[in-house]
């Protein structure tokens, strides 16, 4: 098993790795000279999203206490993913969203959804690798300058 249950402790952590992969991998979408990651924003909503009883959110522990990945699950809706940029082509990414689909599809829902941005193309070809497919619905995102989002769902 690679998930565990996050707490605040681990919110440090789980904030660097999104940090470290948003820069890197949405920098095209989120320039960091006008755009800068908003730290304090994507914090105060992890600690809103623990609190909630209805979502569930995970982290990847595997090595010396570090975090190496993070997921929030809503009902059948896959909130939060992500892995460390050091792990990125290991493979980790797989085996922890293998567990994520094991748990949404044991929760008896017969599919599955999340949002992506439509130019995080990375993001994308590895959802369709995983066997998500577009549901042909977007949105914005809450975050300047507001990018399109596409939803994906996958049958369970």
């Amino acid at each position: 098993m690679l998930l565990r249950g996050a707490t605040e402790a681990d919110l440090p952590g789980l904030l660097d790795v999104q940090e470290a992969g948003a820069r890197l991998g949405l920098a095209h979408i989120f320039p960091q000279d006008v755009y800068p990651f908003p730290r304090s924003e994507v914090r105060a909503r992890w600690v809103r999203e623990m609190a909630s009883p209805d979502v569930d959110v995970y982290v990847v522990v595997r090595q010396e206490g570090r975090v190496e990945g993070f997921a929030a699950v809503r009902g059948n809706q896959l909130l939060h993913f992500g892995t460390a940029v050091e792990t990125w082509g290991t493979g980790l990414a797989a085996a922890v969203h293998g567990e994520l689909i094991d748990r949404l599809a044991r929760a008896g829902d017969p599919a599955a959804w999340l949002r992506v941005f439509d130019q995080n193309h990375r993001a994308r070809r590895f959802y369709e690798r995983m066997g998500w497919t577009s549901a042909r619905r977007l949105t914005r995102s809450s975050f300047p300058p507001h990018p399109v989002l596409m939803d994906y769902e996958i049958n369970l």
